[in-house]
């Protein structure tokens, strides 16, 4: 099982960090003891003092591919949740200070929150709304509609380089508005309204 994780997928997203707008996908994963699932709590590790939520629509991908083309893409994938991408900021700009890879700050253990999956068919992939809120306040509402590059394009994209296999996740992007989680923060994260997964953070 791989988590393969999309960066800077919202224009928006990308300009509040100051970061360009990428002509191609961002491509990182994190290994599968990032996996937070069943709304367990968060514990906000120590060699971090500025973690980041970042709200995602999560694919699952349904059966094994290997150089997907566009046009088959969306048979790989028929469900899909939510995902919080826990980021730890300040080592990440370190990393990119140095030219390093990011690893530490993006795929340390539970960095990598799921909440359970839906049929997509209840859905219209093109345009589904997911929001975060932080102690009851939302910080982030977003739309598929914005995705740079949407599902189809990342599944053939991703599938170049990576044999896609039954029971992957790929975490699409964040939307504009991430920022940072404090203990005693509860983040809830809702897809077309219906809340999909809640994390406390200790």
């Amino acid at each position: 099982m791989k988590i393969i994780c999309i960066g800077r997928n919202y224009v928006d997203h990308a300009k509040e960090l100051n970061n360009p707008v990428p002509k191609s996908p961002l491509v990182f994963m994190k290994p599968p003891s990032a996996l937070l699932t069943d709304n367990k709590p968060f514990y906000h590790p120590d060699f971090s003092a500025d973690i980041h939520y970042e709200l995602e629509v999560v694919l699952r991908i349904k059966k094994n591919g290997k150089a997907i083309q566009p046009p088959f893409a969306s048979s790989y994938y028929d469900q899909i949740g939510l995902g919080i991408d826990f980021t730890a900021r300040d080592l990440q700009d370190q990393c990119k200070e140095k030219g390093h890879p990011w690893e530490i700050a993006k795929a340390f253990d539970h960095s990598a929150v799921i909440s359970p999956f839906v049929d997509l068919d209840n859905y219209d992939r093109s345009a589904i709304k997911f929001q975060l809120q932080k102690n009851g306040v939302v910080v982030q509402d977003g739309n598929t509609a914005d995705l740079i590059f949407d599902f189809d394009f990342l599944i053939s994209y991703v599938s170049k380089y990576f044999t896609l296999q039954q029971g992957d996740y790929i975490f699409t992007g964040t939307p504009a508005g991430v920022g940072p989680i404090a203990i005693g923060d509860t983040l809830e994260g809702y897809l077309e309204g219906q809340k999909m997964l809640e994390c406390k953070i200790k």
